[in-house]
């Protein structure tokens, strides 16, 4: 298998993530091309649903590399984000061992602390090498872990290894691209960011937004996608407790869709508020006369085939 090369330029990188649907703006198209140049893990903030996530899924894409994607929460630890030993397996092992009365101790700890028993998880899996490349290590939502955790990973951002006590230490030949992702529900500490480059995915501006509509959901008509990207981006400079991200925008666009909308009108835009907004108290908020004074405002400022916010 033929290894793809890695965008060579600013440019490249852009036309890389074009090539995969992905609208990027010139400053994140720069710190990825950073990213991947120097070998460097790339922490990416900002809200939910702006579009995190989707960059290393397209890189992975695009690339023609594997894609190891390790979901964090709370109470994560290394047993289940980077190895274990197949107990079951090794208790089998040392008990037909004093069956046969073979292996003397130090040789059975030998074995059974071998790589047959080594289940690997995803962060030991994306050091492992690959014919298609080293693959592309997805660490999402690490705010959701604990301190604790954070700081096991430090080994691994900075040097692409991890030690396991009874085993040594495993280091990739080929350092993987490592994209970090994080809500911002608590900060990552210092020493973590030190390790990575850094950049904020912000929400798109409207026109930005509307290319996202026209690629992602190309069977929405023209007027209908300019009318839903103004509404949402009226609607995310209301005092909501959560604002729709691009994810939520695409979801309404294609709901839309299915109800045969060619434009907004205020009882569609009340009946599927909540594909859009995600808690009861904002949709309270703006039923009945807050809809009808946003749609005024689209209507106004929205002409075929034009947007205007």
């Amino acid at each position: 298998m033929t290894m793809i090369p890695l965008p060579t330029s600013i440019d490249a990188m852009e036309s890389l993530l074009a090539s995969g649907d992905y609208v990027a703006d010139r400053s994140l198209s720069t710190v990825l091309f950073l990213a991947l140049k120097m070998g460097r893990p790339i922490l990416l903030e900002g809200e939910a649903g702006v579009g995190k996530t989707e960059i290393a899924k397209v890189l992975a894409k695009t690339l023609g590399r594997k894609l190891i994607r390790l979901q964090c929460y709370e109470g994560l630890d290394v047993s289940s984000a980077v190895y274990e030993w197949n107990y079951a397996a090794q208790m089998m092992a040392i008990r037909l061992s004093e069956a046969e009365g073979g292996l003397d101790r130090a040789q059975l700890e030998q074995n059974i602390f071998s790589e047959r028993y080594l289940v690997r998880r995803p962060i030991l899996d994306a050091l492992t090498p690959d014919v298609a490349g080293p693959p592309v290590l997805l660490i999402d939502e690490l705010d959701r872990t604990d301190e604790a955790f954070e700081a096991y990973l430090l080994e691994v951002l900075s040097d692409f290894q991890v030690t396991i006590p009874e085993f040594g230490t495993v280091k990739a030949p080929h350092p993987p691209i490592v994209i970090v992702t994080s809500n911002r529900t608590r900060e990552i500490h210092d020493a973590l960011k030190r390790r990575c480059l850094y950049h904020w995915v912000d929400y798109p501006t409207a026109e930005r937004e509307l290319e996202i509509v026209r690629i992602k959901a190309p069977q929405s008509p023209e007027k209908l996608s300019a009318e839903i990207v103004a509404f949402v981006q009226a609607l995310r400079k209301q005092d909501l407790f959560k604002v729709p991200g691009v994810a939520e925008t695409l979801d309404w666009a294609t709901a839309l869709v299915e109800l045969d909308a060619v434009a907004l009108d205020p009882k569609q835009v009340s009946d599927t508020l909540g594909v859009l907004l995600k808690y009861q108290d904002d949709i309270q908020k703006m039923q009945g006369s807050e809809i009808k004074a946003i749609l005024d405002e689209v209507k106004v400022n929205v002409k075929p085939g034009q947007l205007g916010v």
